[in-house]
């Protein structure tokens, strides 16, 4: 298992970055696919037609999103946690993902900075 963090910065305010994170409709317009998704703790959640899907822990809006990302039959939850802090460039995202299993490990970090926040930025910079 590891682990990885990573700091981006999207020129958006912390209120739309949050909703691109947390709204389907959103989600869907940077994405390109549809999305289920909702910000009531518990909820389950699913991206990409399934190929990320996992359930909502915790919401602080525009400030905190918590989830654990489903990986088979992993004993340890796999744990990702996105900060959103005001930066004088838009917003800076702390982004922390834990107990990524050994072999999904270098699909999840190019999926992260290219596929995930990269899109989410070049979405906030057209």
């Amino acid at each position: 298992m590891k682990d990885f963090k990573k700091y981006f910065t999207i020129p958006a305010p912390p209120e739309d970055v949050y909703l691109a994170l947390t709204n389907p409709n959103t989600i869907h317009l940077w994405s390109g696919e549809e999305a289920e998704m909702s910000t009531e703790p518990g909820s389950e959640f699913s991206l990409w037609e399934g190929s990320i899907a996992g359930k909502n822990l915790e919401f602080e809006t525009n400030k905190k999103i918590v989830q654990q990302w489903y990986f088979g039959d992993q004993i340890e939850p796999s744990i990702v946690t996105i900060k959103l802090h005001e930066d004088k460039a838009g917003t800076s995202v702390e982004l922390r993902h834990t107990n990524i299993p050994d072999q999904d490990y270098n699909d999840i970090v190019e999926g992260w900075i290219n596929a995930y926040f990269g899109s989410i930025e070049e979405f906030y910079t057209e």
